[in-house]
């Protein structure tokens, strides 16, 4: 998939209604996926999200206690069977299963993301206990009260129902079950009124093959009209240092190279290499459009991060009621 057809398809998805046509926004989300993972990879590792860090605390322990946050509010064990909903190339369920020891599922609708992480499953001698399935959170090809706990992280915001998900995530757990999970939300300083907070929201939407952006109150109300019961909720972007926000690693002020090619001699650098490599035929076509198109999403995070307009990380706990 190119770039353009993936913005063709957007723009289809969007005039079709979302909400009417979850069908043809599964198949955007699909496409974006498979036109950015191995960037996502590559730029940030195999566990596609944010996290709070702390002070001292290295990107990846950072992104690693994210998960295990996760984790522990379910009281994950040996014994649990667990449903990780929309989980890339499966960065998260690894972490997560080596922690806890828990029999994790990867809920995924990418046959390519499945691919890579299956090969990474086999390769952490996990395949005995962790699995994939393919298939769409709206609607997932398994049995009512499979599961005894799930979490979602940064996924479902890709739903243009998000009740209608959350109802089909809490069909799957068991009486009792919890779910719990970190969302994109714009938070209470968002101006619906503010041009400039629009245009930062619609990028991020943009770059991120998302449907509109719900608020904090939103996703709450959507867990419950699913029939959840909340436990508790929080933004954790708050947890971060004041040093090394969330969105630092994004930023190009973290002074690593993981950082690096966002610097804006970064960029020129990544740019002229990857136009070479291109012309060379050693990179596909497209790929220094796709890495522009990344970069301007990237842009847009930074700045809805700078504003306080935006988290990725609204975390919420949730219970399905006792039978």
């Amino acid at each position: 998939m190119s770039l353009d057809e993936y913005h063709t398809l957007r723009s289809d998805a969007a005039g079709e209604g979302l909400s009417e046509r979850p069908v043809t926004y599964a198949n955007l989300v699909n496409q974006f996926y498979e036109l950015v993972t191995d960037f996502y990879e590559y730029g940030w590792g195999r566990s596609f999200h944010f996290a709070p860090r702390k002070q001292g605390e290295s990107f990846p322990e950072s992104i690693a206690r994210h998960e295990h946050y996760l984790a522990d509010a379910l009281r994950l064990g040996r014994e649990s069977r667990v449903l990780d909903a929309g989980c890339g190339v499966g960065g998260p369920l690894l972490e997560i299963a080596g922690h806890t020891g828990a029999a994790i599922v990867g809920l995924n609708n990418s046959a390519y993301q499945i691919q890579k992480g299956e090969r990474y499953l086999r390769r952490a001698g996990l395949a005995d206990r962790c699995s994939f399935l393919r298939g769409d959170f709206m609607d997932i090809p398994a049995p009512a009260a499979t599961f005894d706990a799930a979490y979602a992280i940064e996924s479902t915001c890709h739903a243009p129902d998000r009740v209608a998900v959350f109802r089909e995530i809490q069909r799957l757990l068991r009486p009792g079950g919890e779910f719990v999970g970190y969302e994109w939300c714009v938070t209470d300083r968002f101006d619906a009124g503010n041009a400039g907070h629009r245009q930062i929201v619609a990028d991020i939407e943009e770059g991120n093959a998302l449907p509109p952006i719900l608020s904090t109150g939103a996703v709450l109300e959507s867990l419950q009209k699913a029939g959840f019961d909340i436990v508790r909720s929080e933004d954790r972007a708050h947890d971060s240092a004041p040093e090394t926000p969330w969105y630092h690693s994004l930023s190009g002020n973290d002074g690593s190279l993981r950082g690096l090619p966002r610097t804006p001699l970064g960029r020129k650098v990544t740019r002229a290499a990857t136009r070479a490599l291109e012309a060379v035929r050693l990179a596909p076509r497209g790929t220094t459009d796709v890495s522009d198109f990344l970069n301007r999403a990237a842009d847009a995070l930074v700045a809805g991060g700078e504003t306080g307009i935006f988290t990725p990380m609204f975390f919420f706990h949730a219970r399905k009621p006792d039978a």
